[in-house]
């Protein structure tokens, strides 16, 4: 086989072991599975409904341009249906974007730790993968624009960052737009927005109008718990997006996935109350850790990193014989520490009392 050269050697994404391999290996009736960002109230009872409700032809294509959906986020966020694109999920977008404008000879920046198919898709097509290191665990903006070049593509900008949770605030945003040439586009991934209560989030849909080399993506794989339906979508100016589609597959989204978008968009008063039990779980995680001595970084997601002051790796392993997945800090670039999913108060409390014990038993705490 011909191989491209870029693609020898690279691993699989690693999405770790499913629930009902856990219960076998384990012998466990359940499991909590806190590792992935899934919002543990699930999706809106309304689109519930709907799934029980509805029928539809599969023999048919699904609409290729996805006109309903499209024009429910379009109403939902005051843009015009031309400023989007849906993709399978933010990963294809992000598939879409490197394919696009990433080839060798050209670069492309990012921070680190961040989320890692932005790496991974800039290394397949064979372009230089330029890291910045987060300062004070934010994305160093003055870095990542020193790191820009004439040979810039893009820059990516997690906010919340993946997996450290922390945003990149309105001021130091607009003041790196400011300054990024305008053929160098700024992706703005935004998958953890509708969890974010900080009133210093940018408002990056207003900067459209006034940066054209912008594109924000988000999903409904998180906070709409939608994600086995597998829909993301970007927002950019109209000549950004005509630029992009034609990259995009064919009916990549499905007739399920679009008939329930506007369902779930439509109840927007389920999504409050998935933020108040995020905030409320939230903060059980952070009173653990102060009261026992464990950084931690304060959060604008619904999953948050902290210390355990021992191998991630063995956490994981303890916790999974337990009844609880959640991810590992050293497969994330930061050792010692875990990434926990924010569950039901009854899920926190559980995994917190497990955790408590492994560490006692450790002698990491007292």
């Amino acid at each position: 086989m011909k191989w491209k050269e870029s693609v020898k050697g690279l691993k699989a994404y690693q999405p770790g072991k499913s629930i009902d391999a856990v219960k076998r290996e384990f012998g466990l009736d359940e499991i909590v599975k806190l590792a992935s960002n899934e919002n543990p109230l699930g999706c809106s009872p309304k689109v519930t409904a709907y799934l029980q409700e509805s029928a539809h032809n599969f023999a048919l294509y699904p609409d290729g341009y996805g006109t309903d959906m499209r024009n429910a986020v379009a109403n939902h966020l005051n843009v015009n249906p031309n400023q989007l694109i849906f993709g399978n999920g933010s990963d294809e977008l992000i598939s879409i974007v490197t394919r696009a404008l990433l080839q060798p000879g050209v670069n492309t920046v990012m921070a680190t730790p961040t989320f890692s198919q932005y790496k991974l898709n800039a290394v397949i097509e064979g372009a230089e993968v330029r890291e910045v290191p987060l300062k004070n665990r934010l994305h160093d903006l003055d870095a990542m624009y020193d790191a820009i070049d004439a040979h810039t593509a893009v820059v990516w900008i997690c906010s919340p960052n993946n997996p450290t949770g922390g945003i990149v605030e309105d001021a130091p945003l607009q003041a790196f737009l400011a300054k990024v040439p305008s053929d160098v586009l700024v992706v703005l991934d935004e998958a953890y927005f509708e969890y974010v209560t900080s009133a210093n989030l940018h408002d990056s849909i207003s900067l459209l109008n006034q940066y054209k080399n912008i594109l924000i993506l988000r999903t409904f794989s998180k906070a709409y718990g939608l994600a086995a339906f597998r829909v993301g979508y970007g927002i950019a100016h109209p000549d950004l997006i005509a630029k992009f589609d034609p990259v995009r597959g064919p009916f990549n989204n499905t007739v399920l996935s679009q008939a329930i978008v506007p369902v779930a968009v439509a109840d927007q008063a389920y999504l409050e109350q998935c933020r108040e039990v995020n905030e409320a779980g939230k903060k059980q995680y952070i009173t653990f850790c102060e009261a026992n001595q464990l950084d931690y970084c304060p959060t604008e997601t619904n999953f948050i990193l902290f210390e355990v002051k021992m191998d991630s790796d063995e956490v994981f392993q303890k916790l999974m014989e337990k009844g609880y997945i959640i991810r590992s800090g050293n497969a994330l670039g930061v050792p010692q520490y875990i990434r926990v999913t924010i569950g039901t108060k009854e899920q926190n409390e559980g995994l917190l009392a497990q955790l408590q014990t492994i560490l006692q038993q450790q002698g990491v705490v007292v």
